[in-house]
């Protein structure tokens, strides 16, 4: 028989063994022995035996045979989750350029057991009788503790072990006589921790409308396709998305299947579980990374023993451990919180996507504002695009009033809060309605405007705006240009040119000197440091114990504050103008999303957006609430640039602690590239500094590759890592690479 080998990634706590090791698989094993295995090895001189994960079989030795050991068993308990999940590991190191280790430390998060939480129960065993004879003979020799114990024993069978030491004040010795004298007996009870609210179940819950219903059965259409493609729902804000996903999430339960709903916030998760809990009850459970190792560990095993059906969290509750999983729902899927900065820098909707094929499970996406790739996709036929057009309950959408903070300045009004804004603000505190102010503040790095004309400072080479940096320049980071920081507008000559300063704080001051006595709310990454710190503050302004919710973007993804009748974006061009490729789509869908949350209950909303650009593109289309509207022109400046998803893009991103030699060798990265591809369909960018050039004493700088075939750059991207590894000049350097960036 031939002999076949294991290529084993050793215990992934381990930084140091960051490698795969081959091991001999024994005749025995061969056919128990898969990738994804969890096996047992033993390792080092000692032979001291490990934990591995198989992660490839050849039939090919890469050292001696006769030096080679041998694996010693394979654990079957969880293997089959665990295999799948380590297999989707592999695809994500294949992908995204990561170490197989880095993977399954992304896949398998726990990695050590905590303590389970057990609840101990005494339970009378005794006849009753027999208690009855004890209890005189306790009385008579006044046993003052034993007497209370079987007292209270007789009454009700079996008690709580905290509350027979704690109220009754009964001792550990005494209650260990009566188990001697099996009077009693100690029975335990796993407790879990869940992280859970308190929620009432929803008895009846609103029958589906007409287009739900319809977005309903188009989905399950497509379901019974042998092969289904992802479904993407797009609906507008206030359409009943969530109505949607709980019809489909009861069809799959129906089947005993479980389902995984991905939230792009922790701030949304006690919105959404209250919504899933009510109509779901104790099937649900939360994942994310404000719970305690302890919670977190009991609902991996939870979800491993078939306890719960539904888990709901951010990215990183992908990686629930089912059993069976028939769903991967993903909510406001545009969400760029999707994607990870770390190594491995995967996107969770493709990763969504791979793991529901590997495991024949479907996938739902849910916006009312797409990624432009997500839409195209949905456009060129590789998703299912279902559509739903109207608001639940026949409610309108809100009225938009774009304001021109231009010409708030040309009348002298250089306040945050334009004249109109104010009014309304006024207006909505007198009939006792709720205001939210967003400051659009995601993806702010500096960029320099003129606030008398509007003109931004951008890059003569790659139609992004240049970005001021504290040496004086501005500094184009995509292609390196720069030049020195401009005192007066090149454009109309005016000296008000900088960048916007205003914070969350500034804008809570300043309201409170504005509306006094108006009851404010602010809701930021500063007031929401602790774990229950969303819940108090979105709980409260949902109860209407203030006026004005301030807040970032954290405030206006999916919630529903049913007496929001007005929402002030108050600088739209905060995210119009970064260095990203991907501006206008982050600020059409920021400004949609904002607008959406006014209106939704049975008064009708009203939206202001103030902005130096009323005439761009995507301030248009959000004010007009057009995604269509947007998608075209967007994409035409896609495929004219190349960008994706006309195109495919990879970054490779170098950090060193000496800027001189990380300049030197990301210049080679680029001279390796052009030398193993020759062809001239290839686009290279850079190096050149990142947004932000230096961290914790690392220089940081980029490289970008564009080519319309993704799989050209994944394949550079593996001859690069092999050429990083077999130069000793990169040991100083840390290289990361991210696709679609």
């Amino acid at each position: 028989m031939n002999k076949r080998y294991a290529d084993i990634i050793v215990d992934i706590s381990q930084e140091k063994l960051d490698k795969s090791f081959q091991y001999e698989i024994p005749e025995e094993l061969i056919s128990a022995v898969e990738v994804g295995k969890k096996v047992r090895i033993p390792f080092g001189k000692g032979g001291r035996q490990l934990t591995g994960y198989v992660v490839g079989i050849s039939g090919e030795p890469k050292i001696a045979v006769e030096k080679m050991k041998a694996i010693s068993s394979v654990e079957e308990q969880g293997t089959e989750i665990e295999s799948r999940l380590i297999a989707l590991a592999g695809w994500i190191a294949r992908n995204y350029g990561s170490t197989m280790n880095q993977a399954l430390k992304t896949v398998l998060p726990v990695k050590e057991k905590q303590a389970a939480r057990e609840k101990r129960y005494l339970c009378l065993t005794a006849p009753l009788n027999v208690c009855q004879e004890h209890l005189e003979l306790f009385q008579k020799k006044h046993y003052k503790a034993k007497e209370r114990l079987l007292k209270a024993l007789m009454e009700k069978e079996n008690l709580e072990y905290a509350t027979v030491t704690g109220e009754l004040k009964i001792s550990p010795q005494v209650i260990r006589g009566f188990v001697e004298e099996q009077l009693i007996s100690m029975e335990t009870e796993r407790c879990y921790r869940t992280g859970m609210p308190s929620i009432k179940r929803e008895e009846n819950p609103p029958p589906l409308t007409l287009s739900q219903k319809k977005a309903v059965e188009e989905i399950l259409e497509e379901w019974k396709k042998e092969n289904p493609r992802p479904c993407l729902l797009k609906g507008v804000t206030g359409s009943g998305k969530t109505a949607v996903y709980m019809e489909l999430i009861d069809r799959v339960l129906a089947r005993g299947e479980q389902v995984i709903v991905l939230i792009p916030e922790i701030s949304l998760t006690y919105q959404n579980v209250s919504r899933f809990y009510s109509r779901f009850g104790d099937c649900v459970s939360v994942m994310n990374s404000r719970l305690s190792k302890g919670e977190r560990w009991d609902q991996f095993e939870r979800a491993k023993n078939g306890e719960i059906s539904i888990v709901i969290g951010p990215r990183s509750a992908l990686f629930t451990p089912f059993p069976n999983l028939g769903l991967i729902l993903i909510d406001e899927e545009h969400e760029g919180s999707y994607k990870s900065e770390k190594t491995p820098c995967y996107h969770a909707r493709e990763t969504a996507i791979e793991r529901a094929c590997m495991e024949h499970a479907r996938v739902v996406l849910g916006s009312a504002s797409p990624s432009v790739d997500s839409y195209y996709r949905g456009k060129t036929g590789a998703y299912k695009l279902v559509y739903l057009e109207e608001r639940y309950g026949g409610r309108s959408l809100p009225k938009v009033l774009v304001v021109d903070l231009r010409e708030e300045l040309k009348t002298g009004n250089r306040s945050i809060f334009s004249s109109a804004l104010t009014e309304k603000i006024r207006d909505r505190l007198e009939k006792k309605q709720q205001v939210l102010l967003f400051l659009n503040r995601r993806g702010y790095t500096g960029f320099v405007s003129c606030r008398s004309c509007g003109h931004v400072m951008k890059c003569p080479h790659c139609d992004v705006s240049l970005t001021s940096h504290r040496n004086g320049k501005l500094i184009c980071h995509y292609c390196g240009y720069e030049q020195a920081q401009v005192q007066h507008c090149p454009s109309c000559g005016s000296p008000y040119i900088g960048g916007f300063k205003a914070g969350t704080q500034q804008i809570e001051t300043l309201v409170q000197k504005s509306f006094p006595g108006a009851r404010v709310l602010r809701m930021d990454a500063d007031t929401t440091r602790k774990k229950d710190d969303h819940e108090k503050i979105l709980s409260a302004f949902a109860a209407h114990e203030a006026d004005i919710l301030i807040g970032t973007q954290m405030i206006v993804k999916g919630h529903d504050f049913p007496k929001v009748t007005l929402v002030g974006v108050l600088a739209a061009d905060l995210s119009l103008h970064n260095e990203d490729y991907r501006a206008a789509e982050k600020t059409f869908q920021l400004l949609l999303q904002a607008v959406g949350r006014a209106g939704r209950g049975e008064l009708p909303g009203e939206a202001v957006i103030q902005t130096y650009n009323p005439e761009h593109y995507s301030i248009q289309a959000a004010a007009a609430q057009d995604y269509d509207q947007f998608y075209e022109a967007e994409m035409s400046y896609r495929l004219l640039l190349d960008y994706p998803p006309a195109a495919s893009m990879a970054a490779i991103k170098g950090a060193c602690e000496d800027e001189e030699l990380l300049t030197k060798a990301m210049e080679y990265l680029r001279k390796y590239v052009e030398t193993i591809y020759k062809k001239q369909d290839l686009i290279l960018i850079g190096p050149a500094p990142e947004a932000v050039s230096k961290v914790q004493d690392l220089y940081r700088q980029v490289l970008y590759m564009r080519h319309q075939d993704r799989e050209i750059l994944v394949k550079l991207k593996n001859a690069l890592e092999k050429y990083i590894a077999v130069n000793s000049g990169f040991r100083k350097l840390y290289i990361q690479f991210d696709f679609n960036v």
